[in-house]
């Protein structure tokens, strides 16, 4: 049995979540890099350059990429011989997030009740995703997501004989009702299968992929560029503003189902779709 003490979570998450919010990853920079080369419409450069300066003086400065510096998700990946000691995890991952949020001049976006809509001050409590592992390890993403592009995502229960067309109409459909308002370009992570929460978490997750990655699966890997191609032929653009890059990725994760069902998530990222990853 390992022990891991509950205040190390804290720290760990305290620190991540100021580096997600200042430090936009390697992935996603290079992707507007490499945009910045294909990119037709002479706006559309100028936004991405722009962009591209933005985060690097957002990680110079150690200032937020974006003002809006999200609720906190954070995945959990831990081992079944893990035992966490000082306290319960939770406290030491909210915690976390209410010492980074202070310290880092961090936004703070949560409100307790979605109905009375007060501010809890602190951007506690974080959105919490466990996978228990076999072993020992222990690992920890923090992903501060940011509500123009939350807002913009969507989830729909397809049948089985809606089939792949339907799934790309539905995952068309909801980039090209969303336009500028998710601030392209955007990431497109997509859960198919499971039931209704699973789809949903798995389109959330898809987000951490990195975005030059090719999926193992070549048929989800076909369906991925494919929908890449479309998303970019919609003509939204950096910003909104019109070209020829509206999504840098569009990445896939699928669960098992039910015979009679089919439930597509789409989760949009936002051009700064921040993640920082840490182990202790």
């Amino acid at each position: 049995m390992r022990e891991i003490k509950a205040l190390d979570i804290a720290e760990l998450v305290e620190h991540l979540c100021i580096e997600a919010c200042c430090v936009i990853t390697d992935d996603i920079k290079s992707g507007f890099k490499s945009s910045l080369l294909t990119e037709k419409s002479p706006l559309g450069k100028e936004v991405l350059a722009t962009l591209i300066e933005n985060a690097e003086i957002a990680k110079e400065e150690r200032n937020p990429i974006c003002q809006d510096t999200g609720m906190t998700v954070v995945f959990v990946t831990m081992g079944q011989d893990v035992r966490i000691t000082g306290g319960f995890i939770e406290d030491a991952i909210n915690e976390g997030v209410r010492n980074g949020y202070e310290k880092g001049y961090l936004r703070k976006s949560v409100v307790s009740d979605p109905i009375d809509r007060i501010n809890t001050n602190d951007n506690t409590p974080a959105i919490i995703h466990y996978e228990l592992v076999p072993g020992t390890d222990f690992n920890i993403v923090v992903a501060p997501k940011g509500f123009g592009s939350e807002n913009k995502s969507g989830l729909k229960m397809l049948t089985p004989s809606d089939g792949v067309e339907g799934i790309k109409k539905f995952v068309i459909d909801t980039i090209s009702s969303a336009g500028g308002n998710p601030c392209p370009p955007i990431i497109v992570g997509v859960g198919i299968g499971g039931t209704m929460e699973r789809a949903a978490y798995l389109s959330k997750k898809a987000l951490l992929t990195s975005v030059d990655a090719v999926n193992e699966n070549e048929k989800l890997a076909a369906l991925e560029k494919e929908l890449l191609d479309e998303i970019n032929k919609l003509g939204i653009g950096p910003a909104g503003f019109g070209g020829t890059t509206t999504a840098l990725a569009v990445n896939i994760l699928t669960n098992a189902t039910h015979i009679a069902g089919l439930p597509v998530s789409v989760n949009i990222g936002c051009h700064a779709t921040r993640h920082a990853e840490g182990k202790l």
